[in-house]
């Protein structure tokens, strides 16, 4: 194992100014407290928007050597943060500019899967409540209404019937542009990918009391069940890890992540997003993953912060490349 020094001084970049910014800052302190652990000389920074266009200048008054990104959402995990880190040459965990930017780009992101024959929803986005009513009756009820960006089923809302439309686009629409995207009535599923491995496949089973798996099913409900081993036979297993690290390597995404899917009735997989930046909380997907291939919480920290060793070598050795393509 990469000795602690080899690392030097770490700062953890939490908070941002995010719908997700609550979630972050406690992926963020769950972070610091288990590097900490492992002997890694940390400094956890809440950072707001204002810091971060001096962020060079902040992480040479800490003596910063390296960053670990528990940013979520927009500013943290669309590729924002990843071009200052690449202009300040300074490595970070995660993927690169590129490959965030399309990651949280829910329509780019479809589309690029598309093109490789991979299954996902049909979508598409509109600018008003008509268009929204329209798009639902070419695509059939139910729907999925969301914003093309942001994560942690911010302003979801799954429609049933024309009434609830206008509600559930005005939730969408404060947080940018708004898809309307085909129900997938089934299980949902989600396969984490660490370094060149996927992580065991979780089956995510939210309460009736949730239509699905929604912001209150993640982060505050005590009754959502995680099924490890996921349910799924051997081959069905095999070929959901094989469908995730297409969808994860097609849009050039490095490092860590989550890959989401639904599983129909007929037992089809549907890709329903990446993220680059998954959550780190209590709750979290990614350290359950890892617990089940007996990664604890702390190495897996470590192991994630540890790849920023490979990526600034790769870096170094490709004009300033990082692996996804970004500069």
């Amino acid at each position: 194992m990469t000795q602690s020094r080899d690392l030097g001084r770490v700062a953890v970049l939490m908070g941002g100014w995010s719908a997700e910014r609550a979630v972050s800052l406690n992926s963020g302190a769950a972070v610091c407290e288990a590097l900490v652990e492992q002997g890694v000389d940390v400094v956890g920074i809440d950072l707001h928007r204002e810091e971060a266009a001096d962020l060079g200048r902040l992480l040479r008054e800490k003596h910063i050597e390296r960053v670990f990104v528990a940013l979520h959402g927009r500013g943290g995990e669309d590729g924002q943060i990843q071009a200052l880190l690449d202009l300040l040459a300074v490595p970070y965990t995660g993927s690169g500019m590129a490959a965030s930017a399309v990651g949280m780009d829910k329509v780019l992101c479809k589309r690029i899967w598309q093109s490789a024959g991979l299954a996902t929803p049909a979508f598409q986005v509109v600018t008003g409540h008509v268009a929204a009513r329209q798009a639902a009756d070419a695509l059939g009820w139910p729907v999925i209404i969301k914003p093309t960006a942001d994560g942690s089923s911010v302003g979801v809302s799954k429609v049933d019937g024309p009434e609830q439309v206008d509600a559930a686009f005005e939730q969408a629409v404060v947080h940018g542009d708004v898809m309307v995207e085909q129900f997938i009535a089934g299980g949902e599923y989600t396969v984490a990918v660490l370094g060149d491995r996927t992580l065991p496949a979780i089956h995510i089973e939210a309460s009736a009391e949730h239509a699905f798996y929604d912001y209150q099913a993640k982060y505050e409900a005590e009754d959502t069940g995680y099924r490890i081993p996921c349910g799924l036979d051997g081959d069905e297993q095999a070929a959901l890890a094989t469908a995730a690290r297409q969808a994860f390597d097609l849009i050039g995404a490095s490092g860590w992540g989550r890959v989401d899917f639904m599983r129909d009735q007929a037992g089809r997989h549907w890709l329903i997003e990446v993220n680059t930046v998954p959550g780190m909380t209590s709750h979290s997907l990614v350290p359950m993953a890892a617990r089940a291939a007996g990664i604890d919480f702390p190495a897996l920290c470590r192991a994630i912060l540890e790849q920023t060793l490979e990526a600034a070598a790769a870096r170094a050795g490709t004009g300033g490349k990082r692996a996804d393509g970004a500069h």
